[in-house]
């Protein structure tokens, strides 16, 4: 089925949606780096201090991973956001959404900075934590969708990896602000960080809410939701029709969990776990630090690639990177050399789990058509975020420990993440010649084709 070309699909792009394309380019990079800012900010700091801060009368070992336990609370809240965001983002437009979900994201994180800890108000304490962490998990999971879909239909058919990896280009980013942050904020005496360091890199997250608002408010909304809204074509009840068709969620989501699953491990775990076997904090901060500058060549390198050889192999070859190099990589890490450790999370984190992570936001926008896009690609999205890395840094702690200290079931972890992934891109049909002009809004299933066979692959 195919329709006349729509302001986004034409090959030429006017002055004027070349500058909403930068627009709405630069401001997936900002919500995605305000994303990836909390999520790495959360994660260190709650290695580093909710344990003692908000769980004081518990073990240490116990108190750290209740502490994760508040990480994945917003985790849980994600595919929920992902529901509710999408359905309004299908229904009343992209833009509302994602300045909706930018204030609540920033709001939720600047209010965790200024929340009083357990000794100040007992049991509140974790009570109101885990609260706005349940908040800004609602909120993230209506924040990628929103922005991603806002520069792939931006864009139309032309480059949509290469346009939609400023998107991802925020991981990096968001994760080089809140490493160099933390770093700092690290070197202070324990006492001080204990008392009000930690509060630091919370509050500045009103700088970046800040920024993406404004860039946020002068974007142009979506000119293929627009079409579609003037063509009466809004889907009334976008979540009914997107599980209509179960395969393609099921497969949009599989495809995510080894990506988080990985990034989860060799970032929010990592600080746990390095630390823990003799690396200082700074040590560790700079390994990440590295390895985001790694990620920031690495991304639209990928990306790319696959508008030129398509989104699975792209995805494939991350897959297989990442699981083949998870046992050599925590061999590095147990050396407990501070240079192999960089070396490690570079090659793990920065080059491996980057590969599969570049195409992904292309790759899930394609999979579905306009009038349920932002409902499926969110709900992938953030059911993969869910699994793959929600419950993984409370998870390895847990084997760990149960395991002596071993890094083995990291390693594991790692492994059986990227063979989910592998196996999921293996079912997916290929996308990036697709025309998203020409997409069937639901009617049809793109994941539905067989997988081409891998001469086709390797074509």
């Amino acid at each position: 089925m195919s329709s006349s070309p729509s302001p986004a699909t034409t090959r030429h792009h006017t002055p004027e949606q070349a500058r909403q394309l930068r627009r709405a380019a630069l401001s997936g990079l900002l919500g995605t780096a305000m994303e990836f800012y909390d999520f790495i900010v959360y994660g260190v700091v709650a290695a580093l201090a909710f344990g003692p801060l908000f769980f004081p009368q518990a073990d240490p070992a116990v108190g750290t991973i209740a502490a994760f336990g508040t990480f994945a609370a917003g985790y849980v809240a994600r595919p929920l956001g992902g529901i509710v965001f999408g359905h309004f983002g299908d229904r009343l437009g992209r833009k509302s959404m994602m300045l909706l979900t930018m204030g609540l994201m920033g709001g939720a994180s600047i209010l965790i900075g200024l929340l009083p800890t357990y000794d100040a108000i007992g049991i509140w304490a974790p009570t109101l934590l885990v609260a706005l962490r349940v908040v800004q998990g609602l909120a993230l999971g209506g924040e990628w969708g929103g922005a991603t879909l806002m520069v792939v239909e931006h864009v139309g058919d032309q480059r949509r990896g290469l346009w939609s990896s400023f998107t991802q280009l925020g991981a990096p980013v968001g994760s080089l602000l809140s490493t160099a942050i933390v770093t700092l904020v690290a070197m202070l005496p324990d006492d001080a960080f204990l008392s009000w360091g930690w509060r630091v890199p919370f509050l500045l997250s009103v700088v970046t809410l800040a920024i993406g608002m404004f860039v946020r408010m002068r974007i142009a909304e979506s000119p293929l939701f627009a079409e579609s809204k003037r063509e009466d074509k809004a889907a009334r009840m976008p979540i009914v029709e997107v599980l209509r068709r179960p395969r393609t969620l099921l497969l949009a989501c599989c495809v995510g969990i080894g990506i988080f699953m990985a990034n989860s491990l060799l970032v929010t775990y990592m600080i746990s776990y390095a630390t823990g076997i003799g690396y200082t904090r700074p040590q560790v901060l700079t390994a990440t630090t590295v390895a985001s500058l790694v990620a920031l060549a690495v991304l639209p390198c990928a990306s790319a690639l696959s508008d030129r050889i398509g989104r699975r192999p792209v995805v494939l070859v991350g897959a297989v990177a990442s699981a083949a190099l998870a046992f050599p990589v925590l061999a590095l890490v147990d050396s407990k050399s501070p240079g192999l450790l960089v070396l490690a999370i570079a090659l793990g984190q920065g080059v491996a789990q980057c590969t599969m992570y570049a195409p992904l936001g292309a790759l899930l926008t394609e999979m579905f058509g306009t009038r349920i896009r932002y409902t499926g690609a969110s709900l992938g999205y953030q059911a993969a975020t869910l699994l793959g890395a929600g419950f993984t840094p409370m998870i390895a702690g847990t084997l760990v420990a149960a395991n002596g200290g071993a890094s083995t079931p990291i390693a594991l972890l790692i492994c059986g993440g990227s063979a989910v992934t592998a196996l999921a891109v293996w079912c997916v049909r290929e996308t990036h010649q697709a025309s998203l002009g020409e997409a069937t809004d639901g009617s049809e299933d793109p994941a539905r084709a067989a997988a081409p066979a891998a001469e086709e692959i390797a074509s």
